[in-house]
Order: structure tokens, then sequence, then C-alpha cells
């Protein structure tokens, strides 16, 4: 297996089941002209996100790392009128780009992107009490993963998604020895997870125009 034949893989299943759609491909361009590194989901995992948000019926979501808004708007999209989508930031330009992306998804009223370190907002964000978060999507530096996830605990519910991308990392997860922050990152992440009781959770491995990495997604249950 190759990630030629992954990648082709990855356009059938687009092309049979995730629709032609203007926003969406607007999105992925105006990320390409602007120079912002081509590392948001594909189109699959982008609508595995929507369908998760749409599962749950979520209202509010909270998305840690925005690039240039691809998964946002996928996310963005499963919310009723009524619901809010809010989205980190850590880089301004690649906020700038999100937002006229999500402006052309005429998503505006329904997203806020917050420009700083996520770590830096998060404390805002909880203080502001605009949560509980019915999904959150981590999506950021893989070092900080675990201080990502235990603020999703903080800003979550019973009931509460919490979907975190880039887990297996091409399969260095399970290399204890690696030098690699972001190995590293994710480990001591599933080591808090085996640990957690307040959350149930998977990790599967995935395979396509990305790479090989995975994703977790856990459910906050007390």
């Amino acid at each position: 297996m190759t990630l030629e034949q992954w990648t082709a893989v990855d356009d059938y299943i687009a092309g049979k089941l995730v629709a032609p759609d203007p926003a969406l491909d607007a999105a992925l361009q105006a990320s390409v002209d602007a120079g912002l590194p081509a590392i948001q989901v594909s189109p699959p995992l982008g609508k595995l996100l929507h369908i998760l948000a749409k599962s749950c019926h979520a209202r509010s979501i909270l998305e840690i790392g925005t690039l240039g808004g691809y998964s946002t708007i996928w996310l963005a999209r499963a919310l009723p009128p009524s619901g809010r989508l809010v989205t980190l930031e850590a880089d301004a330009r690649h906020a700038e780009v999100a937002r006229a992306n999500i402006a052309r998804a005429d998503l505006s009223s329904v997203v806020e992107v917050r420009v700083g370190q996520a770590l830096d907002s998060l404390p805002v964000v909880a203080a502001e009490a605009i949560g509980p978060f019915d999904l959150i999507f981590i999506d950021a530096d893989k070092t900080s993963v675990p201080d990502y996830f235990a603020w999703a605990l903080k800003l979550s519910r019973v009931g509460s998604f919490i979907i975190v991308d880039n887990t297996v990392r091409d399969g260095k997860l399970i290399d204890a020895h690696s030098s690699d922050p972001s190995v590293q990152g994710v480990r001591r992440f599933h080591e808090m997870l085996a640990a957690e009781p307040r959350a149930i959770a998977t990790t599967i491995q995935t395979v396509g125009s990305k790479g090989y990495d995975g994703m977790t997604l856990a459910l906050v249950i007390k």
C-alpha cells in the first residue's frame, strides 16, 4: 500500500460521498494561495466531523486549531441557526485566511475566530462561561495535546464529544524513546486517557491523502 493508492481511494470516496462544494473548494484554494501548510483534514474526514457533530445534536462547538477554516466550515454547518462555534488560532495570518473562508461560506454569524495561543485563550473561554461545549475538536500542536485535553474536559458536559486529530503520528505513537515532542505529546495524551474515569475513548488508525495517522474520539461520561 502506498500514499498514491491511499490518495486515490480518498479521491474515490470524496467523489462518491462528498458532494462538490464551492465554499469548501475555495477555502482549500485560498489556503494554498496564502501559503498555509496543507495539513487540514481530508474531505472524507471533514465530513466525518460533520456527521459526528450532527449525531450529537451539537449546539456549541469549540475548535482548537483553525488553520484556514476548512474543518471549521464542516463543523459549523452541522449547527442549528442558533448554534455557536468558537475556534482558536495561534497564527494571525492563518486566522485572517480562515475568517475570509468562513465569510465566503456564509457562517460568520455562528463562528468566532479568536487569535492567540490556545493555552492563553482557553482560560478566557472558561471565564466567560460560554460552555459547556457539545463537541470539542483538537487539531493544534501535538506537544500540548495533554493540556488541551485537560481544558476540554473542564469545558465539557456529560455526553460531550472530544475529538483529537493526528494521534498516531505515522505509527511513531508506539515509540517510547522517540525524541519527537509531538510523538511524546500524543503518548502522554493516551496515558491520560487510560487513567481518565470521566471519559471513554478509542483511537482509530487512518490512511488517506494525508498519509498514515489516526484520530481519537472520547465521550465524556461523568
